[in-house]
């Protein structure tokens, strides 16, 4: 008896696992095919757009006042945040008329107390950690016209050991640097450096940052 009662319910508890299975997956079905009966209720997710790529662009150099009409210029754009400065040198090279080192600072204090008497205030003394020590500079210039235009004035007053030689002069730079840069925008900074601000500022360029 004990043996049939155990049977009885064994099959008890298979057939309502079986019921309860085909019930959930009837349901399950059936909301599948509800859904199919109703497009309008479908989402379409389109794909997503791949992000456009960000540059980062600098333009210079300028001097420090040059890079501050520059910064200013490009107010219109917006760009606060994306903006910062790098610093660079760049070695210019040029004409310079001097007197040459007699090798000591009493000589040069000595030359530059004969330039005082001859009328002539603008030059300036080289001390011992410059490349020329104790020579006197009295002028640098982008030209050599301009540096022999110098040494003749002063022959004219006075002035006889005074020569002019070529000298590279290392200047500081300064780039404006613009950091997450898209297409239009690119467009709209090499539109700006080349037909606006980019004519008084001469000499500058609009590059990748370096």
């Amino acid at each position: 008896m004990r043996t049939v009662f155990l049977v009885l319910l064994g099959a008890n508890i298979v057939f309502f696992a079986w019921s309860h299975y085909s019930s959930g997956s009837g349901a399950a079905a059936d909301g599948v095919l509800a859904r199919r009966n109703e497009p309008d209720k479908l989402k379409i997710v389109p794909p997503a757009e791949p992000r456009a790529a960000l540059r980062c662009l600098e333009w210079g150099p300028f001097t420090g006042s040059d890079y501050l009409r520059a910064e200013k210029s490009l107010e219109p754009l917006a760009l606060v945040g994306r903006t910062s400065a790098r610093r660079s040198t760049e070695e210019v090279p040029g004409w310079w008329v001097f007197i040459p080192s007699e090798g000591s600072r009493q000589s040069a204090l000595k030359k530059a107390a004969e330039l005082k008497a001859l009328g002539v205030t603008e030059y300036y003394i080289m001390g011992e950690e410059a490349d020329s020590p104790w020579s006197l500079s009295l002028g640098i210039y982008r030209s050599e016209q301009a540096a022999l235009t110098r040494l003749a004035a002063l022959r004219d007053q006075g002035v006889r050991s005074a020569l002019v030689g070529s000298r590279s002069t290392v200047v500081p730079r300064l780039w404006l640097q613009v950091k997450e840069v898209d297409a239009p925008l690119e467009a709209r900074l090499r539109e700006h450096t080349r037909e606006g601000q980019g004519r008084e500022l001469q000499g500058s360029e609009l590059r990748p940052c370096r």
